[in-house]
């Protein structure tokens, strides 16, 4: 398949998930009390809207810059892409459930944040299964030398390993699990894929493109040591 295809169908997708969050910001009723306080109640409703939101938009900009710089893309590409859409298009679900039992608190509010913050691991370590695939098999336009490879491997791991304790601290304090959420968003805002940038100008032929979290050149060949 080609590159543009798998960006475009997943551009799409990304679209859908963003766009299905809004459904879950209900309009208060006159009537029923000051406006205020009523959106002052619904604050889980916006505090988890705007984590996934964020999130959603991050995870989108880190999947362009990393299938940008394919240079193929086989079945298993395919099929990590989607399970990575799978857990992306659940967020709005876990965003809506996590939402109505903030506030209730109790059992079924750590439930609901813990499922929330399965979705995200799910869906951070497809991305991260994704990133190491290409590495592996290197379908990356610039290769990414062994060195910068587990540097962002690691990086992604991190992440990963956030969103796996937020599970635990959902049972412990369902808000607080959510603020480790937001936390992880801004970290991935700093902790990129690695990307393309041009070199110098009058710089040599061969050195045309290099890679933002390479940290040396070195000559390692790839992730696996190869």
């Amino acid at each position: 398949m080609d590159r543009g295809r798998l960006e475009a169908f997943s551009d799409g997708v990304f679209a859908v998930a963003i766009t299905l969050l809004v459904i879950g910001l209900a309009v208060p009723e006159p009537g029923r009390g000051a406006l205020g306080q009523q959106l002052a109640s619904h604050w889980p409703s916006f505090a988890a809207y705007m984590v996934s939101f964020f999130t959603i938009g991050i995870i989108w900009v880190n999947h362009h810059n990393l299938v940008r710089n394919f240079t193929a893309v086989d079945r298993p590409v395919l099929f990590l892409n989607l399970l990575l859409l799978f857990f992306v298009v659940t967020i709005p679900f876990a965003t809506a459930t996590v939402a109505a039992y903030l506030r209730e608190g109790g059992a079924d509010a750590s439930l609901a944040a813990a499922i929330y913050q399965g979705v995200f691991l799910g869906m951070s370590l497809a991305f991260a299964t994704l990133f190491w695939w290409s590495i592996r098999h290197r379908y990356l336009a610039v290769p990414l030398t062994g060195g910068a490879a587990r540097t962002a491997l690691v990086r992604f791991a991190i992440g990963n390993l956030a969103y796996a304790a937020a599970i635990g601290v959902a049972y412990l304090s369902a808000p607080a699990s959510l603020l480790v959420s937001a936390l992880v968003a801004v970290y991935y805002v700093f902790e990129q894929t690695p990307a393309r940038r041009p070199a110098p100008a009058g710089g040599a032929q061969g050195d045309a493109e290099q890679w933002d979290a390479e940290p040396g050149g070195g000559d390692e060949r790839g992730a696996d040591g190869e």
